[in-house]
């Protein structure tokens, strides 16, 4: 059986005195897509903050690649093969394309050629990236800015990307271009990916597997088609609400 390349065990995370995740386990197998939904307020972005250490575990383990991360500062956590789009973007406004996406490339350890080969790659599924290479970040459609986002997070060459929110306030085209380029680097370039979406439909139709996060705490798991035929899943994330 294939190892995992992440494993979350148990874990609990807080802010002050409220308890955000309350023993949640989950695992991602290498090449896998994982989607994680739930309401706002359940714990998602928690989650991927916990990962890259910010805030730290209370207890529990987070496992990469078989090394223990769960005490291991965030700046050594960016340069261990993990990357993360976050949600609402946080591009740098005042830099060009150009820039945010060398800002991407400095946290990984690539040597010249791999920087302007994934740079390439980048580019091609993001044509727009390309038409927009010299202006400023701040200037960009918001459609852009979560290319933009996604650019960044890949030129550090990850293993695992982390994306949170990625369709978030963006039009229906501009989300199925966004999950096209994801479903790409899966298949094509073999990234692993796990994805935190409000938009169940696409991201269960999208993923190998999904997990459903309650109050900080999974409920419900399974494959990506599974979890698109539960009908409490269906009532709660597809039946009357945000559908692309």
């Amino acid at each position: 059986m294939t190892a995992p390349l992440l494993s979350i065990e148990n874990l609990r995370a807080a802010y002050g005195k409220i308890e955000a995740l309350k023993g949640v386990d989950l695992d991602i197998k290498p090449g896998e897509i994982v989607a994680l939904i739930g309401a706002n307020g359940a714990g998602k972005s928690t989650l991927m903050m916990t990962i890259f250490g910010k805030p730290r575990a209370k207890t529990g383990r987070i496992v990469f690649d078989g090394v223990d991360i769960t005490d291991t500062p965030t700046h050594q956590i960016a340069r261990m093969s993990i990357a993360q789009s976050p949600e609402g973007r946080r591009i740098f406004q005042r830099m060009s394309v150009a820039e945010n996406l060398q800002m991407g490339a400095d946290a990984g350890n690539s040597t010249d050629a791999e920087r302007a080969a994934v740079l390439e790659r980048v580019l091609t599924l993001f044509p727009r990236l390309r038409e927009r290479y010299s202006q400023r970040g701040g200037t960009l459609s918001g459609g852009e800015q979560q290319m933009l986002a996604i650019g960044r997070a890949l030129m550090s060459r990850p293993r695992l990307l982390l994306l949170d929110e990625p369709s978030l306030g963006l039009a229906p085209l501009i989300t199925r271009q966004i999950f096209e380029a994801i479903r790409a680097l899966n298949k094509q370039d073999g990234l692993t990916v796990l994805i935190v979406e409000q938009n169940a439909n696409h991201a269960l139709r999208l993923a190998h597997r999904g997990y459903v996060l309650v109050n900080g705490l999974i409920t419900m798991s399974g494959s990506g088609a599974e979890l698109l035929a539960r009908p409490e899943v269906r009532a709660a994330y597809l039946e009357g609400g945000r559908k692309v």
